[in-house]
């Protein structure tokens, strides 16, 4: 079975459009929630978010078979991710041949065109649609983009499974480099939802922050009392793994090593997380155990970049969880939440906190949750609160849990 790193990573993001701002806005605890512009939120109970402001084209139209103008933005934040990640790692795809594919997640992607043309037909009829519809809003669609943007001829696709479809994204590339059947896979997630139909959406099911419009920077409160819900953001979190085969010929430093996944399905409510915590437990033991570490060995060496969205049904399963995993020694685990600061990305989510992990592990600097001024009593682990701390972590957690019920926990560890 061969070992597999993170050799490349590239950031789309509200906090910053590459990895070193993306990296210093988090360990600074600079929010990047803000009013919202590119849709109109004038009725909408919900108007800020995590916004994405100018799209630098020249990172996205890289040769003459891709375009941005032929892309939801949900492709184009996947291919100026992936040019990111590509060219930080050094990788040349074309050169590989199938040895090198696309896998990536993404919860909604092509709602903005789907909306967009949906408006057209209703409004100005059939023969305003653009022919373009279909492959923009498909949901192969950012992977399709970068395989034609980079000349990538291995497997290409997209895993779908809400807030955790990065992460499973990531296990499929995982199982294919472990297996032998590619040296690299360009994964993560991308997604750009936060569409007046999504953001209404999510106020309606009860689970956005409806009350921080006036402070769209302290809004995002995970394990914190006076919490209200999560706030929607957009972006790409791309990564490269690779072989240590294919990375070693190369002469290519890494991040970090990938050591080990877990993944189950809680099987309980459509959206509310088992209270019990039952399959999410499981899916961090699986991580740990698979990684052939147990749980007391690492608990004070462990950096754990937590799902939480600031919802009370998600920050008590989640420390939960921990605590039935570690036991005591959960209290030795130093955990964080980034939605903080980068508000919640939906299927890139687990993308851009696995780039957190590595950084985590590659400088030793653990970002904070940020906006934790009245710690709920019930949530009472080390959550790095409001400022970054310096700790030799020797491992990482990256824990994602998606509508549905998906449970995803992928660990690291120091390269």
């Amino acid at each position: 079975m061969h070992r597999v790193f993170i050799t490349g990573v590239g950031v789309v993001s509200c906090v910053g459009t590459d990895r070193d701002s993306y990296w210093e806005a988090l360990t600074a605890g600079r929010c990047g929630l803000s009013e919202l512009t590119v849709h109109d939120t004038t009725d909408l109970p919900v108007t800020i978010g995590g916004e994405i402001r100018e799209i630098d084209v020249d990172q996205v139209n890289l040769n003459d078979r891709v375009s941005a103008k032929r892309m939801d933005r949900a492709s184009q934040f996947a291919v100026w991710g992936a040019n990111q990640a590509c060219r930080d790692a050094g990788l040349e795809p074309s050169s590989m041949g199938t040895r090198c594919g696309v896998i990536l997640g993404a919860g909604l992607s092509g709602l903005a065109t789907l909306q967009t043309q949906t408006e057209k037909l209703l409004n100005r009829g059939p023969a305003r649609v653009s022919p373009f519809t279909i492959p923009m809003l498909m949901p192969n669609a950012a992977p399709a983009n970068v395989g034609m943007a980079f000349g990538i001829n291995g497997p290409c696709y997209t895993i779908s499974s809400a807030c955790s479809s990065s992460g499973h994204a990531m296990i499929n590339a995982i199982d294919a480099l472990r297996n032998g059947q590619m040296d690299a896979v360009i994964t993560g997630g991308t997604e750009s939802s936060m569409t007046r139909l999504g953001i209404a959406a999510f106020c309606k099911m009860g689970a956005m922050n409806t009350r921080y419009n006036d402070q769209p920077t302290r809004s995002v409160r995970p394990f914190e009392a006076d919490r209200a819900g999560l706030i929607m953001s957009e972006g790409a979190g791309v990564l490269v793994f690779e072989t240590e085969e294919a990375m070693n010929r190369r002469g290519v430093q890494p991040y970090a090593e990938v050591v080990g996944y877990g993944s189950t399905s809680d099987s309980h409510n459509i959206v509310a997380p088992d209270p019990e915590a039952v399959q999410a437990t499981a899916a961090i033991r699986d991580a740990i155990e698979s990684a052939n570490l147990t749980s007391r060995d690492i608990a004070a060496e462990t950096y754990v970049n937590a799902h939480g969205t600031a919802t009370e049904f998600n920050d008590l399963m989640e420390t939960a969880a921990l605590k039935h995993v570690f036991g005591d020694d959960a209290t030795k685990l130093q955990v964080s939440s980034t939605k903080s600061t980068v508000g919640h990305a939906i299927g890139a989510a687990c993308g851009l906190e696995m780039i957190a992990c590595a950084m985590a592990l590659r400088t030793g600097i653990l970002p904070p949750t940020i906006n934790h001024d009245t710690p709920d009593p019930r949530c009472d682990l080390d959550y790095i609160p409001n400022e970054s701390r310096q700790s030799d972590v020797r491992f990482a957690i990256n824990n994602t849990f998606g509508f549905g019920g998906h449970n995803v926990s992928l660990m690291l560890k120091k390269a």
